[in-house]
């Protein structure tokens, strides 16, 4: 049980619940929207093709990561010995293939009756280890980190998209806000182990909330009466949500107010995605938020940083 706590440490499994959460939301647009349903064994496939992108990239995250975890975070399981970088290079690599093949069999699933399969959710897929790998490996560590990251969140989304027969430019729109508003989180935690710069974390809060106003304008793109009327309403309460540790963090630019600020902004996605649901779903799509109860309940005991 204790070794299966360290490798749920090493994939950051409390935020593996965001990632099903953007793969949530585009199965529930392409439900509402008009777009014929695609069968149900689909949207499971593609929750496991998330999953495992996201745990892989948590791992890799952590490869590239040693020498510098050594001085900021030794207690993670690669700088403290729990893990060898051998074993971890090992896993991360079949976390990732694991996440090609379920988008491949999702893109089967789609054409069952239909004579031949779909490529669009194992391209999408494909596009998403590369966009990890570039992430983790070099771009991380450059002014284009957060780009490269909200890509990653852009991508996913899309995938959980790929659920219907073809992709359409609202589903664009959808996925850009969701990568706008990560490109700021990812920003905000840049420098979370140490003293953060005040004036680079106002920019990144800047970002984030620049996201909710690209997702207010998003239920112009539907048939009225579509979006549900509690939508901009719910989207001030998560602005408030994520905003409040935010601000405190920006006030007290220590490690443990920034880490606090960016764990809520990265739980904020689940309710996000469940907001960003209810422009398309109305007030069902607000059953995302169920995946929050697995995130808070794990995090008590294994950290999501």
């Amino acid at each position: 049980m204790n070794r299966l706590r360290v490798y749920a440490q090493l994939v950051r499994l409390p935020n593996v619940f965001t990632a099903l959460a953007d793969i949530c939301l585009g199965w529930l647009a392409v439900l509402y929207t008009g777009t014929p349903p695609a069968r149900w064994p689909t949207f499971v496939l593609l929750l496991f093709a998330s999953a495992c992108l996201y745990c892989g990239g948590m791992v890799w995250n952590d490869f590239f990561d040693l020498e510098q975890d050594k001085r900021e975070r030794p207690f993670r399981p690669l700088p403290s010995g729990r893990i060898s970088r051998r074993s971890a290079a090992l896993f991360g690599a079949i976390l990732l293939i694991a996440g090609l093949v379920f988008a491949w069999l999702a893109g089967w699933s789609k054409a069952v009756g239909k004579g031949t399969s779909d490529t669009t959710p194992v391209l999408l897929a494909g596009l998403l280890v590369l966009a990890i790998l570039l992430y983790d490996g070099w771009l991380k560590r450059t002014w284009a980190g957060p780009v490269g990251m909200g890509t990653c969140r852009f991508l996913n989304v899309l995938l959980g998209l790929s659920a219907a027969d073809r992709l359409e430019w609202w589903g664009v729109h959808l996925a850009l806000v969701v990568g706008v508003y990560i490109g700021g989180v990812t920003w905000f935690a840049r420098t979370e182990a140490r003293t953060s710069n005040q004036t680079a974390l106002r920019g990144a809060a800047g970002v984030m909330l620049s996201s909710l106003v690209l997702a207010l304008i998003l239920p112009v793109r539907f048939d009225p009466g579509t979006s549900s009327v509690l939508f901009p309403y719910l989207l001030v309460v998560l602005g408030f949500l994520v905003g409040i540790p935010v601000w405190n963090a920006i006030n007290w630019p220590t490690p443990v107010h920034v880490q606090g600020a960016v764990k809520w902004a990265i739980l904020g996605l689940v309710v996000l995605d469940a907001v960003l649901a209810t422009a398309l779903a109305g007030p069902s799509g607000l059953v995302i938020l169920v995946l929050l109860l697995p995130a808070l309940y794990l995090g008590q005991w294994i950290y999501s940083t």
